[in-house]
């Protein structure tokens, strides 16, 4: 069976899918941000390997987990599920990147750029509400603009990084590495509140499908999903040029290029 990481997965969607993931035989690595939310995530997934512990926040850390992931693999899949909604207005990580920039957008790109080798497959959980982000060409290559993206905007910003990673493979002769994105809907988790209405289970369907790469998923790439099959993303995400535009400035940001 699969060797799979899960980023955020001390609670929600995150542990749910582990636990799913595990039950059917996969061997399933836990990511949490603390030593406490670390020993949370292995009480509600008791049958995963091991638990990671990084702030994604902070890129220092986030390319220390990159390391670790590296010398663990090779991976079948990593889940790039963690992300911050809520109570993070102003706040900073150790590096001083606002922390919904840092953990939504910056942290999944580091570590498909980092994570040696490539993992078979990514999964980006971006959002239904990415259809209201902003990818103008002038928030694009404005540092600061990019930097204080809303939640909406760093969910288009996760489609993006999806598909541009999806090309860039496809040109390094890596066409079997999948990179797909997906909106597991408004559901009631901690993050969507008691009062979502949409179907939990669904939602953790989808990421089996999507981390296994099995059924519809198979040799699929660069697509976005949701509702548990092929669906259309806001239409700048499908542009290259402004996938290339932030793939730039995450560089720059970040001082890590995708490898060549």
């Amino acid at each position: 069976m699969g060797k799979i990481f899960i980023t955020g997965s001390a609670e929600g969607l995150g542990s749910l899918s582990a636990q799913a993931l595990a039950g059917r035989g996969h061997d399933v690595y836990l990511h949490a941000r603390s030593a406490q939310r670390a020993a949370d995530a292995r009480a509600a997934c008791p049958q995963a390997r091991d638990v990671l512990v990084a702030d994604l926040s902070s890129t220092e850390e986030t390319k220390a987990l990159a390391a670790r992931l590296s010398a663990l693999g090779p991976w079948d899949a990593v889940v790039h599920n963690a992300g911050v909604m809520r109570g993070v207005d102003g706040l900073r990580g150790p590096e001083g990147l606002p922390v919904l920039f840092a953990t939504n957008t910056l942290a999944p790109y580091l570590l498909t750029c980092l994570v040696h080798p490539p993992p078979r497959r990514h999964v980006f959980v971006s959002s239904g509400l990415h259809h209201s982000g902003d990818a103008a060409p002038a928030t694009l290559r404005d540092p600061d603009r990019l930097r204080s993206c809303g939640y909406s905007d760093s969910k288009l910003y996760d489609v993006l990084l999806t598909n541009w990673f999806a090309r860039w493979f496809r040109r390094r002769g890596l066409g079997d590495v999948a990179c797909n994105s997906m909106d597991p809907g408004w559901v009631p988790t901690k993050m969507g509140g008691a009062g979502a209405t949409g179907d939990i289970k669904a939602a953790v369907d989808m990421y089996v499908l999507l981390a296994e790469g099995a059924g519809a998923a198979e040799g699929r790439t660069g697509k976005y999903w949701a509702s548990g099959r092929e669906d259309s993303p806001k239409a700048e995400a499908n542009d290259e040029k402004t996938q290339d535009q932030l793939i730039e400035s995450l560089a720059e940001i970040s001082g890590v290029k995708p490898p060549e």
